[in-house]
């Protein structure tokens, strides 16, 4: 099956019989693997009856061609099938000429291979080695030695070399080198990455790194089966320290295409067929695909892809290092413009390469002149692909020199390969060490032992991804956030944790040796760290040192030599590989060579080691058991088995499949809502509490990945890249369908209770169909892909993913349609617990659909809610509003004339913040007492509540006639079923009349806090701009809640202001603490003008001067805002130019307090009024940006 994927292959004399060297390897299930290195070549077909079978099939097949213009066929007989140019007379000829075998007049081939199974992926020794050997089947001399004889000595003669030498050994013809890396090197890699950036280009190469590395899945496409292995092996060994973890297929046999519709991460390669074109290509899933159609130099990319850390740079460093060995970055020249001077380009080479020996004095083919040199070899294939043809051309005697010059520039050609392979491997390691250097201080180590480590593993947090993110610079944070949320990453850490109780991981002992080297020069604080591009700096000296071993032979092999064999058996005839003599080759030689003894012994202390650590420790079958556990998902599904593929293997392989996706569901959920949750999970002992906006924004790309996955699982119709999108149009198709049929009323969700006032927002219809509608009219959108995962984010927002997709799914009938039987929508109590998991996310809030589509237009509406108990119905004055949000605000919108309600659509506002209410005083009804304004976001369904419970008005309350109010989010219905203690806390509202002690609440006088309640209050409103200040950037909440909220500075202030103020009504007028303030100003500025010589007025001049200022530009601010309203201005602005700490003593000090304030009053007090201003000192260090809203037309 994977000697010959494609099975047996027959041609005629007419056909390319070329032998084909390909590779594969086999992963077993403990991630352990095996290479197997493939040479088919074509041998004739000697039976009879072989012969006349295929000519008797051909005529059946021509007859079939005949009937039908319009079938397809191809040129080769390697398949049946080829195409019929349409309307062309000379079709029926051209069948007869290219789709024929006549048995009197063609030869027949069958395909053979020989192949060598090796535990390391040797992979130039073993072609040579099998090269050689076909080269003795088919030379007209026999080979000195019979072929067992070969056969036998590599299979048992020559050893592996060991780690950092090199070892020679003997090929039918000439010797065969092969060398290994030292313990401190690079793991072995022979698959030369020349090829691998020839084929794609480095653009492309460090594309499809990426995704392999945040494990998407990655499905190579080529005709050839070496150049899938070549790209596959290429870039899983450029990931050094990590390993691919997931399903490892590189050559994906034609029996097992159904291997695709894996639901999980896989790098998989699929053989192309000549003319097939991409968009023919009927692949499972494609929402998360990474496509490499490698022939024709081209990739497919996901969307919501981040890029490489630094790649510019990196790409130029990788470009410098292939220039170097004289490759173009951008890969080989496939267009078709250049083919015309490649001929002339070729023979100019050749013409000048003196060291192209082996060219006989006469006449012959370019082709065959470039068969014997690999470095002209692509060339040839270049000139092959576009269409130039191969003339004879004479060349000069000169050229034929001795055949030792063509071996030696193979060596060097090789060396060559292997020094470039480790530089540009050189090159991708120092990425890693650069960007994890620092990594070891963010594992967390355990104290355990290592077997409740191992049973707990997937309960405990191993590394620290939140300060670990705030460590590193910000453009790497995209990749970084996706990249430590891996299976490969998550397998690296525990590998890390598990090295405390047993030998290190080789890969790991590498990458700790060279951080620490890198430690060594560079001697970092390991805290500071920085985007600029580190070059690296080892190059040179790991050339040097595979130059070293393969200039200096270490060890040498045993020669082949004559075994006790029957004689006349496997008889040589040229061009045909012989029947090999078994009994010989089943058995090894006698234990007196040196080098099976030595093997043997190792194999004895391995065995004594395994035996003492299977004491030590716990038995290594359990232990291994709950690593496969530990390590989640795709690991136990790393690779199909090849042996057995009965429908009942297929359906278990599948029932795997679904209990990984329920377990990830499972997992991910959990992780999302512990993260979110915040300090009540730590409390309840889930590790920590932190999570970034960024950290946030992966968890939900990798919950939308998921969703992807487990609907393409068991996908029977496919239509688009997209299945869920495309699952929900035919739903909506359905329903759409349905709706015309009946054309009843809509049910709407429970009736919302009425506020006084009878005036409440309509309720929002709860429906599927409209969700996806709202994201149908985003234009910002193009692809299903983005539809797909802008509706999950859409329902996750309105805490109904759960509930939509139980919706989409009750739709049998098209669930049937749809999917095959195994597949996970189709597996009824697998699918129920993942409702259920997903139902658990509505006990927080996100906000991640509006806080990524950022520029969309929302409807908005708005409701005013009056009290009418004591205030006009109806007003005659001329309403306006304007809603600030964290995006931005509307603008002043005037109000329809006794329209308390409006829609409006503008820019997406973000979260809802202020709002500003007024109007303009007008006629004879200008007094309007508002309870409060309600905001909704008709798309997401967020309500937003900003209380207000002030009058608006000249000659009423403190005059105002406009006025700012702080909003809270609404909770739903559905929220506080899921009861209190999981929910997020809402944000803090607009002061409401409680706390406004200067007038006469509704419902009577409350109760004034105390001194020690009002001193409280001022820490904790402090502390909490503190807090704020100390969160990253992204994470911060709204400063203006924290300011003008219902506890936020300026409410907190009010109370120490109020506390022992004189407000009782004389002769029936409200006094406010803004008159205070205006007597201190008019205080203030006649003693400016006395100039009075004390001192301390002296120093306080300068803070008087601003304090003045400051009042007067309040008041002469062209805005109806009234006097608490002028207070809250003032306030902010002293906060964000930190004077509140020079004016609060001014205001203390001033002879006005005596007259406004009673003898207990705080303000009067020396020793809170030195605390109030030790405590306001500590916001002096933060820039403090306040809401355009708060303070537009006051001009300081």
């Amino acid at each position: 099956m994977l000697c010959m994927p494609k099975g047996l292959s027959f041609r005629t004399q007419a056909d390319n019989k070329e032998p084909q060297f390909h590779s594969f390897i086999i992963t077993r299930e403990d991630g352990s693997r095996t290479y197997g290195f493939v040479l088919t070549f074509y041998e004739e077909v000697t039976s009879k009856q072989i012969c006349t079978a295929m000519q008797t099939l051909y005529q059946m097949h021509n007859a079939e061609q005949y009937s039908s213009v319009y079938a397809s066929s191809s040129c080769s007989m390697d398949s049946l099938a080829s195409s019929i140019d349409e309307g062309d007379a000379t079709s029926l000829l051209k069948l007869q000429r290219y789709n024929s075998y006549d048995i009197n007049r063609d030869t027949l081939y069958v395909s053979k291979s020989i192949c060598l199974i090796t535990p390391l992926p040797f992979m130039q020794a073993c072609k040579k080695f099998l090269l050689q050997l076909h080269k003795a089947v088919t030379s007209q001399q026999p080979p000195p030695l019979p072929l067992e004889s070969y056969i036998h000595n590599i299979l048992y003669e020559v050893p592996l070399p060991p780690p950092g030498r090199s070892l020679k050994f003997y090929g039918v013809y000439e010797p065969v080198i092969c060398q290994r890396p030292g313990p401190n090197e690079l793991p072995l890699s022979d698959y030369p990455l020349r090829e691998a950036c020839e084929l794609l280009g480095l653009e492309n190469l460090v594309q499809v790194f990426t995704c392999v590395l945040l494990e998407m899945q990655i499905l190579l496409y080529s005709q050839d089966y070496q150049r899938l292995m070549t790209v596959a092996e290429g870039i899983t060994t450029l990931l050094f320290p990590f390993q691919w973890q997931h399903v490892y297929v590189p050559i994906l046999p034609a029996s097992l295409l159904h291997f695709l519709d894996a639901p999980v991460p896989y790098l998989m390669g699929l053989q192309s067929k000549e003319g097939t074109d991409r968009s023919k290509l009927e692949l499972p899933q494609e929402a998360n695909l990474c496509f490499v159609d490698i022939d024709n130099h081209f990739i497919e990319l996901p969307e919501e892809f981040p890029q490489f850390p630094n790649k510019v740079d990196f790409i130029q460093e990788l470009s410098e290092v292939l220039l170097q060995f004289g490759i173009p970055p951008e890969g080989s020249l496939h267009c078709s413009e250049s083919a015309t001077k490649l001929k002339n380009m070729v023979l100019k080479d050749l013409a000048n390469d003196k060291k192209n020996g082996n060219v006989p004095n006469n006449s012959v083919s370019v082709y065959e002149l470039l068969k014997g040199s690999e470095t002209i070899a692509r060339l040839q294939a270049l000139a092959k692909r576009t269409g130039v043809a191969m003339e004879k051309i004479d060349l000069p005697a000169s050229l034929n020199e001795k055949e030792k010059d063509l071996k030696l520039q193979c060596e060097e050609a090789d060396l060559r390969d292997y020094q470039l392979n480790v530089q540009l491997r050189e090159v991708f390691a120092n990425r890693f060490t650069q960007m994890f250097a620092d990594y070891e201080a963010f594992v967390i180590q355990t104290a355990q032992d290592m077997e409740s480590w191992l049973t707990n593993r997937e309960q405990m947090q191993n590394f620290d991804k939140a300060s670990f993110l705030s460590d590193q610079p910000e453009p790497y944070l995209p990749f970084l956030s996706r990249f430590i949320e891996t299976q490969m990453f998550a397998t690296f850490i525990d590998n890390k944790i598990m090295s405390q109780w047993e030998e290190k991981d080789p890969l790991l002992r590498v990458f700790d040796s060279r951080i620490e080297k890198i430690r060594l020069y560079n001697v970092r604080a390991p805290t500071l760290r920085t985007s600029i591009y580190q070059k690296c700096s080892s190059l040179k000296e790991a050339a040097q040192s595979i130059e070293q071993r393969l200039m200096k032979m270490d060890h040498t092999a045993i020669h082949p030599h004559l075994l006790d064999m029957k004689i006349g058996q496997g008889k040589y005839e040229q061009g045909f590989f012989p029947k090999l003599q078994s009994d010989v080759l089943a058995t090894g030689p006698a234990n007196n060579n040196r080098w099976v003894s030595r093997s043997a012994t190792a194999q004895r202390r391995k065995e004594r080691l395994r035996q003492s650590s299977e004491h030590i420790g716990l038995d290594s079958d359990l232990r291994e058991k709950y690593m496969q556990e530990a390590r989640s998902l795709g690991k136990n599904l790393r690779q199909p088995k090849l042996s057995d593929l009965s429908p009942a293997v297929i359906a278990q392989t599948n029932w795997k499949f679904v209990e990984g996706l329920l377990k990830e569901c499972r997992m991910k959920t959990k992780r999302m809502l512990v993260e979110k949750m915040g300090h009540e999970a730590v409390e309840l002992g889930h590790g920590e509490a932190n999570i970034t906006g960024l950290e946030e924004n992966t968890l939900i790309a990798s919950l939308c990945d998921l969703l992807e996955r487990i609907w393409s699982h068991g996908l029977l119709v496919k239509q688009g890249k997209s299945a869920l999108w495309s699952h929900l149009i035919q739903f909506q198709d359905r329903e759409e369908k349905q709706e015309h049929l009946t054309d009843s009323p809509v049910a709407l969700g429970p009736e919302r209770r009425k506020s006084d006032s009878g005036v409440m927002l309509p309720t929002l219809r709860v429906s599927l169909i409209q969700d996806m509608r709202h994201v149908q009219n985003m234009t910002e959108i193009k692809t299903d892909v983005g539809r797909a995962r802008a509706w999950i984010r859409l329902s996750l927002e309105k805490k109904l993913l759960s509930q939509h997709l139980k919706q989409l799914l009750s739709n049998q009938p098209l669930t049937k349609k749809l999917y095959k039987r195994y597949a996970f929508l189709r597996c009824e109590e697998e699918r129920e617990q993942f409702l259920y998991h997903l139902l658990s996310l509505n006990a927080v809030d996100y906000f991640c659909f509006t806080s990524v589509f950022t520029t969309i237009m929302i409807p908005y509406r708005s409701v005013i809610i009056p009290i009418k108990k004591l205030s006009n119905a109806i007003i005659t004055s001329n309403p306006w509003i304007c809603v600030s949000g964290e995006l931005g605000d509307t603008g002043v919108m005037q109000i329809p004339k006794n329209l308390l309600e409006m829609t409006f659509e503008c820019q997406n506002l973000g979260k809802l913040t202020t709002v500003q209410i007024g109007h303009d005083n007008s006629g004879l009804l200008a007094k309007w007492l508002v309870d409060c304004v309600m905001v909704r976001n008709e798309i997401t369904g967020h309500t937003y509540r900003f209380p207000c419970g002030r009058w608006l008005g000249k000659g009423v309350d403190d005059g105002s006639l406009e006025r700012i109010l702080i909003g809270e989010l609404m909770t739903s219905a559905s929220d506080e079923d899921l009861g209190k203690q999981c929910r997020t806390p809402p944000q803090q509202k607009s002061p409401t009349t409680t706390r406004r002690l200067s007038i006469t609440s509704l419902t009577g006088k409350p109760a004034k806090p105390n001194a020690g309640q009002i001193q409280e209050g001022i820490g904790e409103a402090v502390n909490n701009i503190v807090k704020h200040f100390h969160k990253p950037e992204k994470e911060r909440g709204s400063l203006t809640v924290l300011l003008c909220g219902e506890n936020g500075l300026v409410a907190a202030l009010e109370q120490v202001f109020h506390h022992g103020f004189k407000s009782a009504r004389i002769f029936h007028k409200n006094v406010f603490i803004w008159d205070f303030v205006e007597k201190a100003v008019a205080y203030f500025e006649t003693t400016d003008q006395i100039l009075d010589n004390e001192d301390d007025v002296l120093i306080q001049k300068p803070s008087c001067k601003t304090f003045c200022h400051y009042v007067n530009a309040i008041n002469t601010a062209p805005r109806n805002i009234g006097k608490d309203g002028k207070f809250q201005i003032l306030v902010c602005l002293g906060t964000r130019d930190h004077l509140l700490p020079q004016w609060i003593p001014l205001l203390a000090e001033c002879p006005a307090i005596t007259r406004m304030y009673e003898e207990n009053a705080l303000l009067r007090d020396h020793m809170t009024v030195n605390s109030l201003i030790r405590i306001l000192q500590t916001i002096q260090d933060f820039t403090i940006v306040l809401e355009g809203s708060l303070i537009k037309g006051v001009d300081v």
